[in-house]
């Protein structure tokens, strides 16, 4: 009787060793992410009162895509946080950021399961995060930018850093890379 009940517990213990796994995994991917992220804000496009920072759309294509959505936010939000905390950020990173990993983690896990949903990344930061700023954050600055120049000024660094963040993405496929993380 000993022997079913160790095996019915093992057989219980099992699926949650492999989930546990999985979210170190997950979790240690984003550190790294966040660390490159942050390490790569020296290179960042100033425009008006923003600074741009194609790292950070790169990371969100990768993260939304290999973490899921709610992974991904929250590496954008801590990533916006430690540049915040650095000076090397803005406000304005929060309602970018976040928004682009959340389009390309929901559209993945919901719509497509593909890389190149990365791409799709600028559609959170342009339409949703960009909106936001202008409407929003911009004004409790005492901005007076209009959407038009947070459109054109987020598109500017989000699509390239969406198409690097794809070739990335296809680079980690090919080298078999994904694996190790997932």
């Amino acid at each position: 009787m000993s022997t079913k009940l160790n095996s019915k517990t093992d057989f219980n213990k099992r699926p949650r060793i492999e989930n546990d796994r999985s979210i170190t995994k997950k979790l240690a991917l984003g550190a790294i992410l966040t660390a490159l992220t942050v390490a790569l804000s020296t290179f960042y496009i100033p425009i008006g009162a923003t600074k741009c920072f194609p790292a950070q759309h790169m990371v969100n294509g990768i993260a939304g895509v290999l973490l899921g959505p709610w992974y991904a936010a929250l590496l954008a939000l801590a990533t916006g946080t430690i540049r915040n905390l650095l000076g090397l950020g803005t406000l304005y990173a929060y309602p970018g950021g976040i928004s682009g990993a959340l389009v390309v983690g929901l559209i993945h896990h919901y719509v497509k399961n593909s890389d190149y949903v990365a791409l799709t990344e600028p559609i959170g930061t342009v339409a949703v995060g960009a909106t936001i700023s202008a409407l929003l954050f911009a004004p409790l600055q005492g901005h007076s930018l209009t959407l038009y120049f947070f459109w054109s000024a987020f598109a500017v660094s989000s699509i390239p850093g969406a198409i690097l963040g794809y070739l990335i993405l296809k680079s980690i496929r090919r080298l078999n890379f994904d694996r190790l993380f997932l």
